[in-house]
């Protein structure tokens, strides 16, 4: 028997059924129109869509795809929300790990838990990290959550047990963890010595004295000096960024918050540094008065000989050069905190005390970070041990 066809389409013959959906605003009717190689086929799609439509979902669910949805999501609903840093991170991910995926042209109706699991798995087999994996699955759910609320989907497949996440037994990295390295003391002394007659002294100094992060110190203002309690507050800091303006972007410097919570403090500064701050604020008058009109007012303490924030790209070429041209052995400019934190644990200063120093989320971040550069303390540790068992 002929399969019963009601419509030709593109010279094939189907079987074409529709849904009324109502009028719009000039009062014409709304029809949606679903083909099938058979009555069957095609009254099967209906009953499928008119599911959905009573699972919560959009009139216009069937069309939208996870690519499209999910760059209109970031860069109209997402961007403006967030740090310039953290959409600049979000960006990447969503650049690198979703735009060029199979994920990318499957229409959100279509989407299964198992696209998904099969494309970090394709990641993880191609060598890719499981924290790259991690990082993915945060942005992927958050935004399965904003399509479940928009009506697009039914449930978020990167929620519970639906996708297996990989293995990872490296820590959180939120401050150097899997690369840490330290001065010598005799790399320390010779470090200071490298400084003393550098325009920024202050700033190198009070980076190895405080254990402040880059962009804290480049954040600093002059009222968040202390002189009299010897202290220094930290409310902001200078991120180096790219800035989006459609599918454009630009380089760019911008003051923002600290990266958590625990990153707004205040800290103790060593006595001995305070007159050295108290020269390179004499030194910044000179230049302001020097500049006259070209100088950019700004409450900076440190800024360009011209009073704009200083590039961090600038200062770590500064760094960098320093050690090259006094012989000391290249570090990360982050090794001058990791060696604040190492001399406060040579002194024995509690680990919760470094903590709140270095202005951690987390104290299992300090101990992570650190606890592997302390032998001797883990061998005190073991002999306080020792001692409560006195066996005979």
């Amino acid at each position: 028997m002929a399969t019963k066809t009601n419509v030709i389409k593109n010279g094939k013959k189907y079987y074409r059924v529709y849904l009324d959906l109502g009028r719009d605003s000039n009062g014409r009717r709304i029809r949606k129109e679903f083909y099938g190689k058979s009555k069957k086929e095609a009254e099967d799609k209906l009953e499928k869509y008119k599911n959905g439509l009573n699972s919560g979902l959009t009139s216009d669910y069937d069309k939208l795809t996870l690519g499209k949805v999910c760059d209109m999501w970031l860069f109209e609903k997402v961007k403006n929300t967030v740090k310039p840093s953290t959409f600049e991170r979000y960006e990447g991910i969503f650049r690198l790990y979703v735009k060029p995926s199979p994920l990318y042209p499957i229409k959100l109706k279509d989407l299964k838990g198992l696209d998904i699991q099969r494309y970090y798995n394709t990641l993880m087999d191609s060598g890719k990290s499981a924290n790259v994996v991690k990082n993915l699955n945060k942005l992927l759910k958050s935004f399965f959550n904003y399509c479940v609320a928009e009506g697009y989907l039914v449930r978020n497949y990167c929620m519970g047990k639906s996708i297996t996440l990989p293995e990872d037994n490296s820590v959180n990295d939120e401050d150097g963890i899997n690369d840490i390295t330290i001065f010598t003391l005799d790399e320390q002394n010779q470090f200071v010595k490298a400084v003393a007659s550098h325009r920024l002294q202050a700033l190198f100094l009070l980076a190895l004295g405080t254990g402040l992060r880059q962009g804290e110190l480049l954040g600093l203002n002059w009222n968040d000096i202390n002189y009299k309690d010897c202290t220094v507050s930290v409310k902001r800091t200078i991120k180096d960024v790219y800035l989006f303006d459609g599918n454009k972007k630009k380089y760019c410097l911008v003051e923002q918050s600290p990266k958590t919570k625990n990153s707004i403090r205040t800290i103790p500064i060593p006595e001995n540094l305070i007159p050295i701050l108290k020269k390179h604020e004499l030194q910044q008058k000179k230049e302001k008065l020097k500049a006259g009109v070209a100088y950019i007012k700004n409450d900076y303490i440190f800024s360009t000989p011209l009073g704009t924030p200083i590039d961090p790209n600038n200062l770590r070429k500064m760094y960098v050069k320093i050690l090259n041209k006094n012989n000391i052995p290249c570090k990360k400019f982050h090794s001058l905190r990791h060696t604040y934190a190492t001399r406060l644990f040579e002194k024995d200063v509690p680990i919760k005390t470094v903590q709140m120093l270095l202005g951690h989320a987390d104290i299992s971040t300090t101990s992570n970070v650190y606890v592997h550069v302390m032998p001797e303390q883990k061998i005190k540790a073991i002999d306080k041990i020792n001692s409560l068992f006195n066996v005979e």
